[in-house]
């Protein structure tokens, strides 16, 4: 079989799994979850714990504000851990932890509860309030899994900032969520090296006058960590204070209460405060974590994202732990100090689900099989894909080397603003390397034109949700008028939400997302996705990596350029960057040659993985490249 078929090969599921898949009939109960959304989604909702149970389904009288579970009360606390403590799930391991040293730290979901009593207690011992915003900006550690469910137990509402970025950022971040408390850490490890936190956030506190108390995890023991008298707090001491004790109440919240704020980044203007609240998210999350990854109680789940991202919130945190599952966490990168640290890890733990981005992939990929081989990986059932479109070759890589061609990949679109999973397979459907596949229940997802007309299947269009859901974002902090000209202007007249993506259907119902509608490119007059361009130049044995950009040119309205990194023993040439030429022509036709191939050791990424084209653009073309707060380096 060629390449090229073998890409195209539809890879069905194995009678194993059909029989172990909580969901037979995909069809059939996505019929019925849009025909009867409303009932759907509160048969879904009844899976969890309410101190109150809700009036009303869904409040639609003030859209795009919409309300879900409305006068219903609840706590995701309550889901997340209180209830487990009142069966043998109490016992069962809640969090295993790696650091990137080696050090080890096992949490029941017993000890877990008790560890976020005692900072709940610390928390409102500092004054701490429902509905204020906390600010939470530390590395990979179980004390940030801790802070954010202790906010959420005493109804304030977390703002967890990823522990890579900058002073700017952190300080315009605890500046526009008018923080009063922040809790750091003196640093964490990456590759091998200290990464020291406590020095940012100092200066980002100078900026920031409206913190009164810092809350620090000594983690690296930094030298001359400076505490500033009244303000700077050590969490191990607090903990140890007869303040913190064992237990606490988890306060009532209403459904529509903020739980956590989250900042995504615009190509212009300053970043987002995306608001999700405690009864929808807790549904969503749990609903979609539930059918697609098809949880069951014996599960070890390891989604190797940060909790800083809305990955880590929704499938690190809160959905695994309101379904009870065993969730694996590690500190540093997959890499360190060798590229079989993530497989070694899997045969340590017995993890049976991986779910991770296309970058790290492809990261990992780089390096050869022989790394993963040599490690018995057989406890793996289930595989997932999250935050960029994956390429066909490094799908089949995963797909053939980690999962041995018997995991089905779990290939998921969503956003921030989702909350969850909205495209995605579950483990029955069949798969074609490259697709999100279909729509996730209760959703109607179409790809449009500029006037809101469907395409024609394979046409490239913009990717719209035509329908409510209880994930949802439900504003911009602090600017409303934003969330409606950000998502809903576009397509205001239908009532449908604008994803930013481009995105083609073919003949079987199956989303292709090609990329942030900024990525497609117009040459000559046609419609050309930049992930299209890369997946073609990835395919070339001697690349692993790829970005393209289209820069002005007066002939064709846009020439392509692309940037390349290559396989460890390859050697650029003027030969290869001819090869590589006619290799997308090859692949893709004569309208997608590049104009030009730059040779690069890395490309400007988001610290979720997803490749920042416009500052490729903006570098090539001299310009200012906006908001790079999100940039991994």
């Amino acid at each position: 079989m060629s390449d090229s078929e073998n890409l195209k090969k539809i890879y069905h599921p194995s009678e194993e799994v059909v029989a172990r898949a909580r969901v037979k009939d995909y069809d059939a109960m996505y019929k019925e979850s849009v025909e009867n959304r409303e009932a759907f989604w509160a048969r879904e909702a009844e899976e969890l714990e309410w101190y109150k149970k809700w009036d009303k389904v869904l409040d639609e009288s003030n859209k795009p504000f919409y309300k879900w579970f409305v006068g219903g009360k609840t706590n995701i606390i309550h889901n997340a851990l209180d209830r487990h403590l009142k069966t043998a799930t109490r016992n069962k391991i809640a969090l295993i932890w790696e650091g990137e040293p080696g050090d080890i730290k096992v949490y029941s979901y017993h000890a877990l509860s008790r560890e976020v009593s005692k900072f709940a207690n610390v928390l409102r011992a500092m004054g701490v309030q429902k509905g204020e915003i906390v600010t939470i900006y530390m590395p990979q550690i179980p004390e940030l899994i801790i802070a954010m469910l202790a906010c959420a137990k005493i109804g304030a509402v977390h703002s967890v900032v990823y522990g890579g970025f900058s002073v700017e950022a952190l300080a315009e971040r605890i500046e526009d969520a008018n923080s009063r408390v922040l809790i750091t850490a003196d640093g964490g490890w990456r590759r091998g090296k200290k990464v020291v936190l406590k020095k940012i956030a100092n200066e980002a506190m100078k900026r920031s006058p409206t913190i009164e108390v810092c809350i620090t995890v000594k983690r690296i023991d930094v030298e001359d960590c400076y505490m500033e008298t009244d303000r700077d707090f050590w969490w191990h001491e607090l903990m140890g204070m007869p303040i913190a004790g064992t237990s606490a109440d988890t306060e009532v919240t209403d459904a529509e209460d903020p739980l956590f704020i989250l900042y995504t980044s615009g190509t212009t203007g300053k970043p987002k405060g995306v608001v999700h609240t405690h009864g929808g998210y807790s549904v969503y999350t749990m609903s979609t974590f539930k059918y697609v990854f098809d949880i069951k109680p014996e599960d070890r789940w390891w989604c190797a994202a940060d909790p800083g991202w809305i990955t880590g919130h929704s499938y690190i945190v809160y959905a695994p732990l309101i379904m009870g599952a065993t969730i694996m966490s590690y500190e540093g990168a997959p890499n360190h100090p060798y590229p079989n640290r993530w497989w070694s890890m899997v045969e340590k733990y017995g993890i049976n689900i991986l779910y991770t981005s296309p970058t790290a992939i492809r990261g990992l990929m780089r390096f050869g099989s022989s790394w993963v081989e040599k490690h018995n990986l057989s406890s793996l059932r289930l595989l997932g894909s999250v935050g960029e479109p994956i390429n066909p070759e490094a799908w089949r890589w995963y797909y053939e080397v980690v999962g041995q061609s018997r995991c089905p990949i779990m290939d998921t679109w969503w956003q921030t603003e989702t909350g969850g999973f909205m495209i995605t397979p579950l483990p029955v459907t069949p798969l074609k390397p490259g697709s999100a596949t279909k729509p996730f229940f209760g959703n109607e997802i179409a790809v449009v034109d500029e006037a809101g007309n469907e395409m024609k299947p394979g046409e490239e269009g913009t990717l719209v949700i035509r329908n409510p859901w209880p994930g949802m974002a439900r504003t911009i902090l602090n600017d409303p008028d934003r969330y409606i000209e950000k998502y809903w202007k576009a397509y205001e007249k239908q009532g449908w939400y604008l994803a930013g993506d481009s995105a083609r259907v073919d003949e079987d119902g199956y989303f292709w997302i090609i990329g942030r509608i900024d990525d497609v490119l117009k040459v000559s007059g046609y419609r050309l996705g930049s992930a299209e361009i890369e997946s073609a130049l990835v395919s070339h044995p001697a690349v692993t990596e790829a970005a393209a950009i289209g820069l002005p040119d007066e002939l064709r309205g846009n020439a392509i350029h692309a940037f390349v990194i290559l396989k460890q023993k390859e050697t650029p040439s003027k030969e290869l960057k001819e090869e590589l030429m006619q290799h997308v022509v090859d692949e893709i036709g004569p309208i997608a040659r590049p104009q030009e191939i730059i040779f690069v050791d890395s490309l400007p990424k988001t610290r979720s993985g997803k490749i920042m084209r416009r500052v490729l653009k903006a570098q090539a073309m001299g310009q200012d490249p906006g908001d790079i707060t999100t940039l991994e380096d």
